[in-house]
């Protein structure tokens, strides 16, 4: 029995040394992030993004304590520690479980949002403020690179704005004669993109989706065997 127990009690003590190595590589790379401003101007993050950051800095920290809580509780054999490390994972676990469920019965919900956020966007596009024209500026250089033009109705969401060159470019411009003539049609006299932004925006999000289920399917699968290691450990010191 002794040689299960310490079989068990290595393979924990790994298991969640490598868990408290992830955490502090999440923790670590989130701060540079979040306090390096070169690192913020390399990456493309700006001030929107920071509460991401900051939820990673959290994440980061949390695996830490856990992995901590897990390789304590192995190598010295205490059951209040591994117990913690089992609770705190089923926590997360559970939490998981219900923002997958949640996201899946208010998914409705979430793309109302979304249609009510780009019609907001596309009253920017329509204004002359300040505020207007930085988003403008942006929006422009969103729509070169991914070969798109407006929000919901294509270039008719610039209104007036339409005629403005942004940057010293025509608004949704769009080359009839090279490479990119599939994707062009006409717009008050005007070659523009024909595919709508919004469709481009759906898609990465659908394609990130798949990501973050696949992510966190595998963190599930993780967080399972971390509870089958602390509890079958748990058990095996009660019973010594």
């Amino acid at each position: 029995m002794a040689g299960v127990s310490s079989c068990m009690k290595y393979s924990m003590f790994i298991f969640n040394f490598l868990f408290w190595v992830c955490g502090s590589v999440i923790l670590g790379v989130s701060i540079w992030i979040r306090v390096s401003k070169d690192a913020q101007e390399e990456l493309g993050v700006d001030s929107s993004l920071f509460a991401g950051v900051d939820l990673l800095i959290a994440v980061g920290s949390i695996i830490m304590v856990l992995g901590f809580l897990g390789c304590c509780g192995a190598i010295k054999e205490s059951r209040c520690m591994l117990l913690l490390f089992f609770i705190g994972l089923l926590l997360i676990l559970i939490l998981q479980v219900t923002g997958g469920i949640l996201g899946a019965v208010y998914r409705s919900q979430i793309e109302t949002s979304l249609n009510t956020t780009l019609k907001d966007s596309v009253n920017l596009l329509k204004k002359n403020t300040e505020e207007a024209k930085q988003f403008q500026e942006t929006f422009q250089k969103f729509q070169t690179e991914n070969k798109c033009c407006g929000l919901l109705n294509g270039a008719a969401d610039w209104g007036s704005n339409f005629d403005t060159p942004i940057g010293g470019s025509q608004v949704c411009g769009c080359d009839p004669k090279g490479e990119e003539a599939n994707l062009c049609t006409s717009y008050n006299s005007k070659y523009v993109y024909k595919t709508v932004c919004k469709e481009v925006i759906i898609k990465y999000v659908q394609d990130h989706m798949l990501i973050i289920m696949g992510i966190a399917f595998g963190l599930a699968v993780i967080e399972i065997l971390g509870l089958g290691f602390s509890m079958s450990l748990y058990c095996q010191i009660q019973r010594k």
